[in-house]
């Protein structure tokens, strides 16, 4: 082995390069302040090892990107680890970048004759936020979708260029296949590649300057090793952990509902672009996105040249001091304005369940040769969510919400249909004070109708007692999933009281062939009984001539039968929150 050694070294000279590279001296002595740049460069290494592994298991298509991440995710042993790690890697190299930046910026090892080493690291910065951006897209799911069609918006504001580079950036005027063909590109070949050549120039630049050293010194000089790579490998560990804790605490990175052009989401960037994002809310795009970078990064430019003087070094201290303390104030604002924002949490619990249904469905019968994009479009669920929602919830209300979750600004003018049917429902139904709310028909003309003032009004103490029993019978009939059915002797019983006890027959009918003067409750609240009310409210069965503004869906074709069908099943589903 030491012949061999000998020879390789006698032909490349590598003893020689290790030895310079361990005993080079650390003037002042080791620092834990001088470790961020090796936790970079082990975090970029960590990077590369992982994205290259992920790199063997995706498929960079809009038809079967999102498809592959869930494999890596669900399928592959251990793959969610190792996509977490990268994940949350990537989110730590910001940090670092930025202490990094500042240890450079206080020692003022950005002035000559460094100039050139700090505008690589400045470059390095830029590339690996863009390593952030266009890594973004590639799970092609809704908040990376949605996400990366703001940013690349903001590239049409670039003066001249901005329309044709954003087409050239997006392969076209649409996003989908060349959109994300492009980004991989980008993320796993173009900036990884320039990212390593300018580490390969930042590093032999800090080697040819070596250590600028903020005076005084604070200790005797020292080497390399073991002093300072002890301390390196301490950081680097550290920050491993944090990232494998990240990693294990959230079950890997987060993957939202396929991406779906037709859905609308609650578009929002990571947290180190969300400064950029509220900074938008405050000055025109063209603005943010042009003028303001620009004239930062003149100005990060020219700092070596502003630096040569003490109150310039002063001064770029405190423009970064205080370029960071406003980044981080934009960013409280906006994640302080999401809180606070009804609708967009409601949006973000929307986006959560789709992603947990769209991968609940993939678990269950796999992803359709049609994409991944159509797991929520064909589900009955999700399509019931917002069938409901656009359709049925400018009056009544589900859980007191939209069906997805969202609040409504109209006020609620029919009933609570959350739990329809129910034994609950039905028992709140029978009682005068509940009938007449905004919860039930308290915006409906029934207010003051029969059933009403004439007889949940009316009723005697005795009579109050046998309504539970109606309100079971009723829900019985609705024969509604979650429910129990009620044995033939106990119907029969509550029958008995519903024709004689409380002559609810003078009026409704069950089973019979009168003609009532209410809506016949054969088969109240059931499927057939839910169906054929919403195709038609107006028939004779159901309200008649004394229909209150309730459409008929299906006479008046406002919703295919399939539809109807649709929304019945959702409503029926689940009892009320």
């Amino acid at each position: 082995m030491n012949k061999f050694l000998d020879w390789v070294d006698d032909r490349s000279g590598i003893r020689g390069l290790i030895k310079d590279a361990l005993y080079e001296k650390v003037p002042g002595g080791a620092r834990w302040r001088y470790v961020w740049g090796s936790c970079l460069t082990f975090a970029f290494f960590t990077q590369v090892v992982t994205g290259t592994l992920l790199w063997m298991s995706y498929s960079p298509s809009a038809q079967s990107a999102w498809e592959s991440v869930y494999f890596i995710q669900y399928q592959i042993w251990g793959g969610w680890f190792l996509r977490g790690v990268h994940h949350y890697m990537a989110q730590a190299m910001i940090v670092l970048l930025v202490l990094h930046l500042m240890q450079v910026m206080i020692d003022g090892a950005y002035r000559a004759p460094r100039e050139l080493n700090f505008w690589f690291g400045i470059a390095l910065m830029g590339i690996t936020l863009a390593l952030s951006l266009t890594g973004y897209l590639l799970p092609w799911d809704q908040k990376g979708y949605w996400a990366t069609a703001v940013a690349t918006n903001l590239v049409a504001e670039v003066p001249l260029i901005g329309p044709a580079l954003q087409e050239i950036v997006v392969g076209g005027v649409e996003y989908g296949h060349h959109t994300i063909t492009r980004f991989f590109a980008l993320h796993a070949g173009i900036l990884p590649a320039a990212l390593i050549a300018l580490v390969i120039g930042h590093i032999y630049l800090f080697r040819r300057h070596g250590i600028h050293v903020k005076e005084p010194r604070p200790n005797k000089d020292s080497y390399f090793w073991p002093d300072q790579i002890l301390k390196d490998g301490v950081a680097c560990f550290a920050v491993l952990l944090a990232v494998v804790f990240l990693t294990v605490y959230f079950k890997g990175a987060p993957l939202g509902p396929p991406a779906d052009p037709s859905n609308e989401f609650p578009a929002r960037p990571e947290w180190y672009f969300m400064f950029l994002f509220q900074l938008l809310k405050y000055v025109p795009a063209f603005w943010g996105a042009v003028i303001i970078p620009v004239a930062l990064g003149l100005l990060i430019f020219l700092q070596p040249f502003i630096g040569s003087s003490s109150k310039g070094h002063n001064f770029n201290i405190g423009f970064w001091w205080c370029l960071i303390a406003g980044a981080a104030g934009l960013t409280f604002l906006a994640f302080s304005e999401d809180r606070s924002n009804v609708n967009h949490a409601a949006a973000v619990k929307e986006a959560d369940w789709q992603a947990e249904r769209a991968i609940e469905i993939a678990n269950e019968g796999g992803i359709p040769p049609t994409g991944a994009v159509t797991l929520l479009r064909n589900d009955h669920e999700n399509r019931g969510r917002r069938l409901f929602a656009s359709h049925c919830s400018s009056c009544h209300r589900y859980n007191g919400l939209d069906g997805r979750g969202y609040p409504v600004e109209d006020d609620q003018s029919a009933p609570e249909l959350a739990g329809f049917a129910s034994l609950e429902w039905t028992t709140k139904l029978l009682n005068y004070d509940h009938y007449t709310s905004d919860e039930y028909f308290g915006g409906t003309a029934f207010k003051n109708g029969t059933m009403a003032r004439k007889v949940l009004n009316k009723f005697d103490e005795e009579e109050k007692e046998l309504l539970p029993d109606i309100a079971m019978l009723l829900s019985d009939l609705a024969e509604l999933p979650y429910q129990e059915p009620l044995s033939e002797d106990k119907k029969e019983s509550l029958l008995d009281i519903f024709y004689d006890d409380l002559a609810c027959i003078d009026c409704h009918d069950i089973d019979s062939e009168g003609e009532g003067s209410a809506p016949d409750l054969t088969g109240y609240g059931s499927r057939k009984w839910m169906i054929d009310f919403i195709v038609n409210p107006e028939h004779e069965r159901f309200y008649g001539k004394k229909n209150d503004r309730m459409p008929a869906y299906g006479r008046d074709e406002k919703l295919s039968m399939e539809e109807i069908e649709i929304v019945v099943d959702w409503i029926r589903s689940k009892p009320a929150e």
